[in-house]
């Protein structure tokens, strides 16, 4: 299939931290959204195209392990200027944001810990981003990153409903595999074939849970690629086994596009 290649520049613009003001560029308006989960206190981060009118698709975003930061925030802008009403998912909860790599890795590591808890973050994000007067609650996907990409597929398997969910260099593995009876949705795997933190094992489990559960799944493996390769802030440095690719960033985002036309619709 031929396909023109996206064009992946982030703004100039971009801040680590959120704003609680909204703010106007490049035909986007984007604010914080305070929402909860239980009695949690989360506040994600919402790009809406500045002239939408009317309901239009929406595409809920799963940042990675540093939780909702200039990366997926950049991302959600990107599908705003696109037409989408996107929205980065608060995991972690308000004012909860790693400084760095170890702290990012024991936060992360809690919730994949405890995955009845990460699935009740997701979902509850998923409610907060339908519930924008501007989203068509028949045309939702879910997309993460990392840790993000392991969370769409724990979103799938919370049973949620959404047209599809997108995982970019996500964890791989079937800790319950009863859990893939309850997916009701479509998923696109998109991966680097030489991703460390990705095991065979882990695959095979997880490829094991779908087939049995008859779930409609994709996985497109990226030759020379390892974790992180959408992410120009992982470096250039592929021994370090995260390392961000642009050929494989341009690619993995082009096949995410022909998914959602599949899924959602022009």
């Amino acid at each position: 299939m031929k396909t023109t290649l996206s064009n992946l520049l982030f703004t100039a613009a971009l801040v680590a931290g959120l704003s609680t003001v909204s703010a106007r560029a490049g035909g986007i308006t984007t604010k914080a959204v305070a929402y909860k989960e239980a009695a949690t206190g989360l506040e994600g981060y919402l790009a809406v195209p500045q002239d939408v009118n009317g309901k239009v698709p929406a595409v809920l975003i799963i940042h990675d392990w540093m939780g909702v930061a200039k990366y997926s925030m950049g991302r959600a802008d990107q599908l705003a200027k696109l037409g989408y009403v996107a929205m980065v998912a608060d995991i972690y909860g308000k004012g909860v944001r790693p400084d760095g790599p170890a702290a990012a890795a024991k936060l992360a590591g809690t919730y994949k810990g405890d995955r009845p808890l990460f699935r009740k973050r997701l979902v509850a994000a998923l409610e907060q981003l339908k519930q924008h007067p501007n989203v068509d609650g028949a045309k939702v996907t879910a997309i993460g990153y990392c840790f993000g990409g392991t969370g769409v597929l724990e979103l799938a398997r919370a049973g949620a409903e959404v047209k599809g969910v997108v995982s970019f260099h996500g964890g791989l593995d079937s800790t319950n595999p009863e859990d893939g009876k309850n997916i009701k949705t479509r998923i696109l795997i998109l991966h680097g074939a030489d991703d460390p933190h990705v095991t065979a094992e882990g695959t095979a489990a997880m490829t094991k849970e779908f087939n049995a559960a008859g779930v409609d799944w994709q996985m497109i493996s990226y030759s020379g690629a390892v974790h992180s390769f959408s992410n120009p802030y992982a470096g250039t440095d592929k021994s370090k086994g995260n390392a961000y690719d642009e050929k494989t960033d341009k690619r993995s985002w082009e096949h995410m596009m022909v998914f959602f036309k599949e899924v959602i619709g022009k």
